[in-house]
C-alpha cells in the first residue's frame, strides 16, 4: 500500500504522499462517515454480487449472518481503521477470506470467479468512498491514492483466499489418498470378507473410480530413495507408501494403456502381474512380487517394467525351486558319473533333442555342432537313461528341469 503506508526511508527518498497531507481532522471525519456507512455498504455490495452471480452459495456463520456479508463488512472496517493511522500495511482479516478460498477448493471451483467478485466489491466500495470524500473535501489526488491502496488491499484478500484454497486442495488430496489406500488394501487382500464385492463397489465409488472388468497389479522398484511418484494417470491406483510401491492398473489391455504406462514409468523398473478380475487382484500381485524377486536375483531382465505374461516360462519354472531341484536330483542322476564338461554337453544335447524331437541334423543345427557328434551323444544318453527316454512323463520332467537350469544360467551344472 505504497500510497498511505508509513515510510522508514530517509525523507529525501520518500515519495510525496497526497493522502498524508490531508489534515487529520478531515481524515478522521472521512473515517467516521465510512464506518457508519459500512453495514449498509456491505449489504449493497452483497446484493450486487448476488445479482451478478445468482448461483453463488451463501453460508451463515455462528451468529446466523451470511459469512460473505460479515467478510465484506470486516474488510471495509479494517481498511478504514488503517486510514486513520497510516501505519504500515493494513492487516487483512484472515478467517473469512481464507474460508472463501477453502470453499471454492472443496467444491471443485477455480478462484477466477472469487477474484472477480473481490474486484467488483472494491469498485463498489470506491464509489461510496468517492462520494464521502467529496462531502468532506478530500482533495482528488489523495482520493486517487486511496484507489491504489484499495487494490493493494485487494491483493491481500486474494492472498488469503489462495491460502485457503491451497489448504482445501491439500486436504482433499490427502483424503483421496487415504480412501484410495483403503480401496487398494481391500483389492489386494488375500482373504476378502463375505461382503467384499459390495465394499469394493462402495470404496471405489467414494473416489470416483469405475470398477473395471479386469485389473493388473504392479510392483515397482524405486530408481532412488527420493524418487518422485510416476505420473501414471488418474485411473491407475498408486500407493507410494510401500518400500516397493504398488499400483493397480484398470483394463490393462485397453487401447493406449501400455503406451501410457511405458512413458509414465520411464526410469523405473518392476513388474506388472497378469490381468485378472478385481476379486482376484491378490493373485496378480503375487505374480508381480515373484517377478520382482527374480529381477533382484538377476534371473529376469532389470532396468525396465516387465509384464509377467511375457515371462511365463521363467515364472513357472523358477518359482518352485525346492520342487524343481528335488526333481533335478532324481532325473539327472545318470549324469553324476560324467565329468563337468562332458556332463554339460550331454545335458545341452538332451534338452535340444527334447525341444525339437528331431533327428541328429536338427539337433546339430540347434547346437551348432556336427551331426555325427550329436549321434554319439544321443547314443550315450540312451545308455544313461534307458527306457525312461520312451516314457512321455519322464521326458516332460527332464525337459522341465533342464529348462529351469537354462533359465538360471546353470545348465553347465546339470550333473550336480
Amino acid at each position: 500500500m505504497a500510497a498511505i503506508r508509513s515510510t522508514a526511508a530517509p525523507a529525501a527518498a520518500a515519495h510525496r504522499s497526497a493522502w498524508r497531507e490531508v489534515p487529520r481532522f478531515q481524515v478522521r471525519r472521512f473515517a467516521e462517515l465510512v464506518m457508519a456507512d459500512a453495514p449498509g455498504l456491505a449489504e449493497e455490495i452483497l446484493r450486487e454480487i448476488q445479482r451478478e452471480y445468482p448461483h453463488l452459495p451463501l453460508f451463515p456463520d455462528e451468529s446466523g449472518e451470511p459469512m460473505a456479508l460479515v467478510g465484506i463488512r470486516r474488510a471495509i472496517e479494517v481498511f478504514v481503521q488503517h486510514l486513520e493511522t497510516s501505519q504500515g500495511r493494513p492487516t487483512v482479516p484472515p478467517g473469512v477470506f481464507q474460508e472463501f478460498g477453502r470453499g471454492e477448493g472443496l467444491n471443485g471451483r477455480s478462484l477466477d470467479s472469487l477474484q472477480a467478485i473481490y474486484r467488483m466489491g472494491v469498485r463498489l466500495a470506491w464509489r461510496r468512498f468517492a462520494e464521502i470524500g467529496q462531502r468532506v473535501d478530500i482533495p482528488p489526488p489523495a482520493m486517487y491514492e486511496l484507489v491504489d491502496a484499495g487494490y493493494e488491499y485487494l491483493d491481500g484478500l486474494v492472498d488469503q483466499s489462495v491460502r485457503g484454497y491451497a489448504e482445501a486442495a491439500a486436504r482433499q488430496a490427502g483424503e483421496r489418498l487415504r480412501l484410495q489406500r483403503r480401496l487398494m488394501e481391500l483389492l489386494l487382500s488375500e482373504h476378502q470378507r463375505a461382503d467384499a464385492a459390495d465394499a469394493l463397489a462402495e470404496r471405489a465409488a467414494r473416489i470416483g473410480w469405475p470398477l473395471p472388468g479386469r485389473v493388473a497389479v504392479g510392483v515397482l522398484l524405486r530408481p532412488a530413495r527420493e524418487a518422485v511418484a510416476p505420473a501414471v494417470g488418474q485411473g491407475v491406483l498408486l500407493d507410494m507408501e510401500y518400500e516397493q510401491p504398488r499400483m493397480v492398473v484398470p483394463e490393462p489391455g485397453a487401447a493406449g494403456r501400455p503406451e501410457m504406462l511405458h512413458r509414465a514409468l520411464c526410469g523405473w523398473s518392476g513388474a506388472i502381474g497378469p490381468p485378472v478380475p478385481p476379486a482376484d487382484a491378490a493373485k496378480s500381485l503375487r505374480w508381480a512380487e515373484a517377478a520382482v524377486r527374480l529381477m533382484e536375483r538377476r534371473l529376469l531382465p532389470q532396468g525396465e517394467v516387465l509384464y509377467c505374461t511375457e515371462h511365463t516360462e521363467a515364472l513357472v519354472l523358477l518359482q518352485p525351486e525346492e520342487l524343481i531341484d528335488d526333481l533335478a536330483v532324481r532325473r539327472l542322476a545318470p549324469l553324476e558319473n560324467c565329468g563337468p564338461t562332458h556332463g554339460r554337453r550331454l545335458a545341452e544335447t538332451l534338452l535340444a533333442w527334447l525341444e525339437t524331437r528331431g533327428g541328429a541334423p536338427e539337433v546339430a543345427a540347434r547346437l551348432g555342432v556336427h551331426p555325427q557328434t550329436v549321434r554319439y551323444r544321443l547314443r550315450q544318453i540312451r545308455e544313461l537313461w534307458g527306457e525312461e527316454m520312451d516314457d512321455p512323463d519322464r521326458r516332460f520332467e527332464l525337459e522341465l528341469v533342464l529348462r529351469a537350469r537354462r533359465l538360471r544360467g546353470t545348465l553347465d551344472a546339470a550333473r550336480r
